[in-house]
């Protein structure tokens, strides 16, 4: 099976790193699939999650991150996701978000609104 390898990394640490069959992510252009032998890319990551389809010795899995702005980069079978902010989806407190989404939405504070709900879609897209 054809990869890519992937890095994952925010301002304060690499979040993830691995090979992998599909990266899926959110540009400015909108969303965009990367596999094996795609074109050489360099966009800007919007705010959402990202899904990666990874490979490895014990099989497929996914990782999901909530990734809050940054640049993608694709090259030589080489994908670079280098974000302002990234947590895995397992990282995530949804608890703690969705109480991060209801005082944003009391205080009509649309930022922080869209950073618990983009932290509550990439952890809920991992628990399926």
């Amino acid at each position: 099976m054809a990869e890519l390898h992937v890095e994952l990394v925010a301002a304060d640490r690499k979040v993830w790193s691995g090979e992998a069959s599909l990266v899926v992510a959110r540009t400015s252009s909108g969303d965009i699939g990367v596999m094996p032998g795609h074109q050489p890319l360099l966009g800007v990551l919007k705010p959402g999650p990202v899904t990666i389809r990874t490979t490895g010795e014990s099989g497929g899995g996914t990782v999901v991150a909530a990734v809050h702005g940054g640049f993608i980069s694709f090259a030589d079978n080489k994908l670079s996701l280098l974000a302002e902010i990234a947590e895995l989806s397992e990282e995530i407190d949804v608890q703690r978000a969705e109480r991060a989404l209801e005082r944003a939405k009391s205080e009509a504070d649309a930022a922080a609104e869209r950073r618990a709900e983009i932290r509550l879609r990439a952890a809920l897209a991992s628990a399926r």
